[in-house]
């Protein structure tokens, strides 16, 4: 059975952009394999569940093919399945914004805004 570093099918698969990364990832804790905290050497084979925190979101993936060269974005999307759930939807919260430049308001604006400040508009 094939197997390889998690620190080396990370930039393999392309979530990181470089070895020494995905490294200091796996040594800060934001990494996970099989639910337990990995450290750079820990082997992955096909089959195990990988959690990596990138960019501030957990990404949840699934090892279906081992590489150990880092190849192109086509052939590493082919090498997991990505279990991330869907982010929830943000609130559409309407924000009252002003041309930058426009200097001060008006006091029609002003009315305005402080009615919508207030919660009556």
């Amino acid at each position: 059975m094939e197997s390889t570093r998690v620190d080396r099918w990370l930039w393999a698969v392309r979530l990181t952009k470089t070895r020494p990364d995905a490294a200091a990832a796996c040594r800060g804790g934001h990494v996970r394999v099989n639910g337990k905290p990995a450290k750079p050497a820990t082997t992955v084979v096909a089959g195990d569940e990988v959690r990596a925190r990138v960019h501030d979101t957990t990404r949840i993936l699934e090892v279906t093919r081992v590489i150990q060269k880092r190849v192109g974005a086509a052939d590493a999307a082919t090498c997991f399945i990505d279990r991330t759930p869907a982010p929830p939807p943000e609130a559409a919260i309407p924000v009252a914004r002003r041309e930058r430049g426009a200097g001060r308001p008006t006091k029609r604006e002003r009315r305005v805004l402080d009615r919508f400040r207030s919660g009556e508009g």
